[in-house]
Parts: structure tokens; C-alpha cells; sequence
């Protein structure tokens, strides 16, 4: 039997409006497409939705620069040389603090070669002024003997002090500094290893790091801008 008028005339209405609704959801499907796209772009553009760190060089420091007034942590650990050691004692003096691991391969070398030249570099009257420490990222094999094998292949013995503890003293430093140890990484190259400097009031004014921009000209020039700045600046 053929369709009737009316039933030709439903049928046609039915495939002209699902033919318009696929054209709607192709269209949509098309802008979403769109938009995707134009904010990926958007995000390669800007790196990140977060701000953009201060870019290194923009101050004084060869080195990044951190927000302003952010100061030394409390600590009290032990030198592998014995006496204890306080971050009260370190204040009045430029300090440059690293974190390293004795059986470390990559980082580490390079960061203890560089402090003790550059410390060799410091006149009479500004290494005086100053203090290299590290601290320990691996309490368990960081021995004293271990250390003094380290410091000496390195030749940074009496140039770089190296401070150890227990997990227990070291865990609120290492959370202070927001860093990550090679206990925790299970790896002995696999950890932070910033170079702080921080001047004589204690402020954290930059970072230098090994294999970017860490070398003796640029700590030197650093070491001497804290010098020279007031000691109860953030600077």
C-alpha cells in the first residue's frame, strides 16, 4: 500500500529535522574543536596558568631570585668534623648552603668543586665573611669518613662544611627548604641540589644551580652583591 500525503509529509518532516540536528551537533563538535585548540595555544603561549616565576637576572644576582624575606631555617645538626652546628651561629656571615649526597655521581661533584674554588678565590678579608655548608641528603651513608673521602677527591675540604643528623633532625630542614633527598628518591644522584646563598641577615636572596648557572664567576659575583648589601636587608 503507498503511503499516504500525510504520511510522506511526516517522513520528510522527520529526516529534515534529524538532518538538522546532526548539522547542529557537527557545528558544535566543530567550535568545541575550536576552542580546544585555542586554548592549548593559549597555554603553550604562557608556559602555564600559574604566574611566571621572576626570571633570573632581573636583579642584582647572577642567580634566580626568590620572593623577598624569606629567611634562613632553624637547625641544629652535626659537622662530620664533630662539633655541633646552629643556623643561629651561621647569621652576621654570607652563607651559601647546598644539599648534597657523598656517594652522589652527578650533581654533587660539580656543586663541591665549584663552592671551594670560588671560596680559594675570596680574599683574606671576604672569606672571612663568608661560610660554605652543606647538608646531608642521605644520613644513613653519609659517614663521616664517607664525607671526608668526598670533600678531599673534591678538593673542598676545609672550604665546604658538611653537616649530618638523623632523619629525624634532618626531616623539618629538608621540608623547610622544600626539597627532595635522595632517602626519599632512593637514588644517590636523584635529589635536590640547589646552591642557596643567603646574605648576613639571613635573607634568601638567590639560587644557583650545576650544569646551568652555576660557575665560579657568577658565585663570585654573587657572594660579593650580599657583601657589600646592609645586613638587615632582604636583599
Amino acid at each position: 500500500m503507498s503511503p499516504s500525503p500525510v504520511e510522506e509529509k511526516g517522513t520528510s518532516t522527520r529526516r529534515a529535522l534529524s538532518s538538522t540536528r546532526r548539522s547542529a551537533l557537527g557545528l558544535a563538535a566543530g567550535l568545541g574543536a575550536l576552542a580546544l585548540a585555542a586554548g592549548v595555544i593559549a597555554l603553550a603561549a604562557n608556559g602555564s596558568s600559574r604566574p611566571a616565576p621572576a626570571s633570573p637576572g632581573s636583579g642584582p644576582y647572577r642567580g634566580s631570585e626568590p620572593p623577598a624575606g624569606i629567611q634562613l631555617p632553624s637547625f641544629e645538626l652535626t659537622s662530620y668534623r664533630g662539633p655541633r652546628a646552629t643556623s643561629d651561629e651561621l647569621r652576621g656571615r654570607v652563607l651559601l648552603l647546598t644539599l648534597l649526597d657523598s656517594q652522589c655521581t652527578d650533581a654533587c661533584p660539580v656543586l663541591a668543586s665549584v663552592v671551594a674554588r670560588s671560596v680559594d678565590r675570596l680574599t683574606p678579608a671576604e672569606r672571612s665573611q663568608v661560610r660554605a655548608v652543606a647538608v646531608t641528603v642521605d644520613p644513613a651513608e653519609d659517614t663521616p669518613a664517607n664525607v671526608r673521602r668526598f670533600l678531599r677527591a673534591r678538593r673542598a675540604e676545609g672550604r665546604l662544611d658538611y653537616l649530618l643528623g638523623s632523619e629525624r633532625e634532618l626531616r623539618p630542614l629538608w621540608n623547610a627548604l622544600q626539597i627532595l633527598p635522595s632517602l626519599d628518591s632512593g637514588h644517590d644522584n636523584l635529589h635536590s641540589a640547589p646552591l642557596r646563598l643567603y646574605n648576613r641577615g639571613g635573607a634568601w636572596v638567590a639560587t644557583l644551580h650545576a650544569g646551568a648557572d652555576l660557575n665560579e664567576e657568577n658565585l663570585l659575583h654573587d657572594i660579593r652583591v650580599a657583601l657589600r648589601a646592609r645586613p638587615d636587608t632582604t636583599s
